[in-house]
């Protein structure tokens, strides 16, 4: 017998969609403590009419698995039950909710509407026992008249959830599967004569339209400005009958498709975006609207100009933000099949008739609650959802709904029945080759020519997994170079890890038996919502002025379509305000003889910055003025005892010891007296010196990339990289079962500015890969590394690699070796800062000094490579006493291979030999 929650229907007993409209009319808020009952299967054996007086209690809005019943489970693509649509397990969580609630005795005549704005992913509502409605579509609003149910007392309101139903195949969506009652819930009163419904279109021309079931009075707003995601103008409109006024703020502005370029208000519309989940780390997909505003203001103080609401329209509350903030929305429909894709699409819902009212009613759904918000630029007809005819019915229906927005949906490869053409992480070339119009053609010509003459957006792109995205800056290259191209969003704003037990866990934590790893943790936000250097270093791409240097002149572009830098002001390292006129948007301007370093800020915001290029890979100098050369050295070679356990490198080889002692020195060093390897370095005792030329793996190295066939990782640990055994006799390091490895010369000396190791490193055999790093690992013995306070002449303060280095600057920067990890949810390759020419390390003992010979990159840990890799959550890394410094004549960068291209060639490390000189003094 199939259930009710197993019939492929729209909601039943349900309203029409209206527009979300603020009321002069009553609203009674049900959120707050219901009654709960969780039964593991859908049948609970609780009646309806039962008010639950002795059952749980739960929070509304949340989710029952975050407060003990059942567990999290996350899929990428894959459904976590059997593909055998429309029915679901029989094993279906179900949550049982009860609410006493009462009718305000001032809500006289009319009608009472019960609302709710988000249930997953079926539910049956009654009211004193006597049957209501029943819907689906999770991320929906749904709303029901409960007027004749309501006795004017105390009225016991019911509600069923289950976990699985029908919609759940449509509801496939990259995120946790998480159930119950996460948005709002409310009472509404609808007054005879009221305003049901509204719908406002406003021009960047000024031209006003409103329409509405009923006549209606308002005033037109004089005098409007345009309203862009620059220059968010909103004017709030009072629409009224005799029973009710309605308000909402309107934005004036006109979306268009000229050609192939995408236009606001006539000028280009390039979105500068990201890809946005509803999550918190605390409560899941319930997000308050103090998590929502703090989210958008970040979005706004990084430069993001836009937001598509991946994959399923948000809270309402959210796009009322963006209207107010001022970002471009693409409000994507609550529909996500993807895991059909597994099983070659057969039985997609996208392309069955049965299933095409079920789609229709969600797109309807979005599309009436949201047509009035003026940062929603664009309609979504979902994701991943492969191509049939229900998308197709939506795509029309809605473009002779609302003929004011462009359609968007990526699978539609054809732009059959889309706007705007659009690709999911597209490679370099690809991208460029779509912005000459050169994409390959489609077999049919006339679909060819169609598409060609798109605009074009990558709706997705940048996958920000773990330590990433590198290589945004060639992206943004390719799109500021080819019209067509008009942006895009990065693969998305925060991460998805869960807190449970003061920890962060992400798929397979919680017992699942199907899950996708660490891949729901692709977020530019850390799950506390800290920016990641990944969001530094998009802000810093996107950034709305850019500067540059052309020899001694400063190239200033104003990259905003709607304002000049009247505001905007432009200073030199020393303060001083330079003479830069207003430029006029899309402009640039030249200012001769600049300063080396300028910064551009608006209302104290630093906006970008720019340094002449010859302030970097400046000559270090040996030493630094004003310090004590190294004091109290000890010479004597350490015997193996001294050692210890930490007289192995970090993954457990042994140490290259002291050969190679050269009296002159080499690669140009001044002649000074050799010695041995020393027992300790200023303040520090040396525990061990080795090579350096792996790395823990990032999650990017683990991926080949779009374009590639085998990951980083794979090819590194073929080459043996990752095991590498130590012959101290003939000074080399070389695999087991291989021929191929270094050859290393380490050669220490004492001059005149202080105590000086040289190093030369050769790899042996024919090699035709990059490497993760080349370099040495010091290991220094010390109480509390996370407390030595780490500081540097480079490029900083935040991480930076070959590829991921536009949010950096050059100068002196200081930080605590804690502070210099960058806290990823899955440790792995981090904290690297380069173009580093000098550096120190302050203990309460005394501070080592260490200056290279010429420009190196450095990261100093608390923890050794091999504890970094070997851990799969940041509270299974433990310091211990030794202080783990890492300095690299060059390292490979990120690239985006999780989901995208794996590193550029320019972003890699290749090199044949490497020679380091370092000196160390101590104060």
């Amino acid at each position: 017998m199939t259930a009710q929650f197993e019939i492929v229907e729209p909601p039943v007993g349900a309203l029409p969609p209206r527009a979300r409209l603020n009321s002069t009319a009553g609203v009674l808020s049900l959120d707050g403590t219901w009654q709960f009952a969780w039964s593991p299967t859908a049948e609970t054996g609780k009646d309806p009419a039962d008010p639950g007086r002795t059952w749980d209690t739960l929070p509304v809005p949340s989710h029952w698995q975050l407060h003990g019943y059942g567990s999290p489970a996350y899929t990428n693509v894959r459904f976590p039950f059997p593909i055998d649509p429309p029915y679901v397990p029989q094993d279906n969580p179900t949550g049982e909710y009860r609410r006493i609630v009462r009718r305000p005795a001032d809500w006289r005549g009319g009608r009472v509407l019960l609302r709710f704005d988000g249930v997953d992913s079926w539910f049956q509502v009654w009211v004193n026992g006597a049957p209501v409605g029943r819907a689906s579509g999770s991320r929906l609003t749904v709303e029901f008249d409960v007027t004749a149910h309501l006795t004017g007392g105390d009225d016991v309101l019911a509600v069923r959830v289950h976990q699985w139903s029908f919609g759940s195949y449509v509801e496939d969506q990259d995120q946790w599967w998480l159930s119950g009652i996460f948005r709002s819930v409310a009472l509404l009163h609808r007054p005879e004569g009221g305003i049901d419904d509204l719908y406002v279109v406003a021009g960047g021309d000024g031209s006003l339209s409103v329409t509405a079931p009923v006549p209606v009075r308002f005033t037109r707003p004089d005098d409007v400005q345009p309203w862009s995601a620059e220059k968010p103008a909103l004017y709030r409109l009072l629409v009224s009958t005799d029973a009710e006024t309605v308000s909402l703020d309107v934005g004036f502005r006109t979306v268009t498709v000229d050609g192939d370029r995408l236009l606001l208000n006539g000028k280009p519309l390039v979105f500068r975006g990201v890809n946005r989940h509803d999550i918190d780390a605390r409560t899941g997909r319930a997000v308050s609207r103090a998590r929502m505003e703090h989210d958008v203001a970040l979005m706004k103080e990084h430069n993001i100009n836009a937001v598509r609401t991946s994959h399923y329209p948000p809270d309402p509350y959210f796009l009322s933000l963006c209207d107010r903030y001022g970002l471009y929305v693409i409000d994507e429909c609550d529909i996500e099949t993807h895991g059909f894709g597994l099983v070659g699409w057969r039985g997609n819902p996208s392309d069955d008739p049965a299933w095409g009212p079920v789609y229709l009613d969600r797109m309807r759904r979005m599309v009436e609650r949201d047509k009035n918000a003026p940062s929603v630029v664009m309609w979504s007809l979902g994701n991943e959802a492969g191509w049939g005819r229900n998308l197709a019915t939506n795509a029309a229906w809605t473009s002779s709904r609302d003929a004011t927005r462009p359609i968007h949906y990526e699978a539609d490869e054809e732009c059959e029945s889309v706007s705007v053409y659009s690709r999911m992480y597209p490679t370099y070339d690809k991208l460029e080759a779509i912005g000459r119009g050169a994409e390959p053609a489609l077999a049919d010509p006339e679909r060819d020519r169609r598409r060609r003459g798109l605009p074009m957006i990558m709706c997705e792109y940048g996958h920000a997994m773990g330590n990433g995205p590198g290589g945004l800056a060639d992206y943004e290259a390719i799109i500021d170079a080819y019209p067509r191209l008009a942006g895009g969003f990065i693969w998305e704003w925060a991460d998805h890890a869960l807190l449970s037990d003061g920890s962060y866990r992400y798929g397979g934590d919680f017992g699942e038996l199907v899950h996708d790893g660490s891949f729901v943790v692709d977020g530019l936000l850390f799950p506390d919502r800290t920016p990641s250097p990944g969001l530094t270093e998009l802000a810093a791409i996107i950034t709305p002025v850019r500067l540059r240097f052309d020899g001694d002149d400063l190239l200033i572009e104003n990259r905003w379509s709607f304002t000049t830098t009247a505001e905007v002001v432009f200073a030199s390292a020393a303060g001083e305000v330079l003479d830069v006129p207003p430029i006029e948007p899309l402009t640039s301007y030249r200012l001769s003889d600049a300063p080396p370093s300028v910064t551009a800020t608006l209302g104290g915001k630093v906006l970008a910055r720019a340094q002449r290029p010859p302030a970097l890979g400046a000559p270090a100098r040996s030493g630094a003025s004003g310090r004590e050369r190294l004091g109290g050295v000890v010479i004597s070679q350490p015997s193996r005892e001294q050692h210890g356990d930490a007289g192995v490198d970090d993954a457990g080889r042994e140490p290259f010891g002291d050969a190679g002692i050269d009296a002159g020195g080499r690669g140009g060093a001044a002649a000074g007296r050799s010695i041995p390897r020393p027992d300790r370095l200023g303040p520090f005792p040396l525990a061990s010196v080795a090579l350096d030329a792996w790395r823990a793996p990032t999650e990017n190295d683990r991926f080949p990339g779009w374009d590639g066939k085998v990951s980083m990782e794979e090819q590194w640990r073929a080459a043996g990289l990752d095991r590498l055994i130590a012959a101290p006799a003939r000074g080399r390091y070389q695999p087991a079962g291989l021929d191929s490895g270094f050859e290393i010369d380490y050669r220490w000396s004492i001059r005149d500015d202080g105590l000086r190791l040289d190093v030369d490193i050769e790899r042996l055999g024919e090699w035709r890969l990059s490497l993760p790093r080349l370099g040495i690992a010091l290991a220094l013995r010390t109480p509390d590394p996370s407390s030595v306070v780490f500081s540097w002449l480079g490029l900083g303060p935040g991480e930076s690699y070959p590829d991921s280095r536009a949010g950096v600057w050059f100068g002196e920067h200081s930080m605590t070796v804690g502070e210099a990890q960058t806290p990823y949810v899955v440790p792995q390759e981090n904290g690297n800062r380069s173009e580093v020419s000098r550096m120190s390390l302050a203990a309460p003992a005394g501070t080592l000094h260490i200056a290279g010979d010429s420009p190196f990159d450095v990261a100093v840990r608390p923890w050794s490579t091999a504890a970094l890799e070997s851990a799969r959550h940041a509270d299974e890394l433990v310091e211990d006493d030794v202080l783990w410094v890492h300095l690299a004549a060059g390292v490979t960068g990120l690239g985006s291979a999780s989901c995208g291209p794996a590193v550029r060639p320019s972003g890699q490390y290749r090199a044949a030999r490497a020679q380091l000189g370092f000196v160390f003094t101590t104060s």
